[in-house]
């Protein structure tokens, strides 16, 4: 019994810090550019909740997240880029993917840091850094202190809010 209890307790927590709240926030990387007018408008697009499937549009525009162990690609082993489902941009390469133990994919880098915008993120009561598609403004995950060298960080993300593309060689 305890030991079911202190499973539960663990999964509430990694959810916990791995999902998003509406609640207050500031961006780190530059504080006065807010969401741009196009970002709000690719995210208000009407023809967006047709595109994608009700989970994404949960994750991407609601800002919500994925059940740890359920995304497509937690385990994904395959080799090329992981891009934004919103708006198609490349995000994540294959090989910076690592498997943190989360849930959730991980990777230690973006391939290009103007591609991703770092928001502070205070919810639930934890300080994290939310991560999102810099060109249109989508939810991807956060970020975390505790990733392998050489950056020592963990970009948390949900499967949800990629597409992978596959390398052609």
């Amino acid at each position: 019994m305890v030991l079911k209890m202190n499973v539960a307790a663990l999964m509430l927590v990694t959810t916990m810090a791995c999902s998003q709240s509406t609640n207050t926030k500031k961006q780190i990387d530059n504080p006065k550019m807010d969401n741009t007018k196009q970002q709000q408008d690719i995210l208000a697009d009407p023809e967006l909740k047709k595109k994608l499937t009700p989970e994404q549009y949960n994750v991407c525009v609601g800002k919500g997240t994925e059940r740890a162990f359920t995304g497509k690609y937690w385990n994904h082993k395959g080799h090329g880029v992981y891009a934004c489902a919103v708006c198609g941009e490349k995000l994540f390469g294959s090989d910076t993917k690592y498997d943190s133990g989360s849930g959730w994919p991980s990777f230690y880098q973006s391939l290009d840091k103007s591609k991703v915008k770092e928001v502070e993120d205070t919810a639930y009561g934890m300080r994290r850094i939310e991560v999102v598609c810099k060109k249109c403004g989508s939810h991807l995950g956060h970020l975390f202190p505790d990733g392998p060298q050489p950056t020592g960080m963990r970009y948390c993300i949900n499967s949800a809010s990629l597409d992978f593309v596959e390398d052609k060689k």
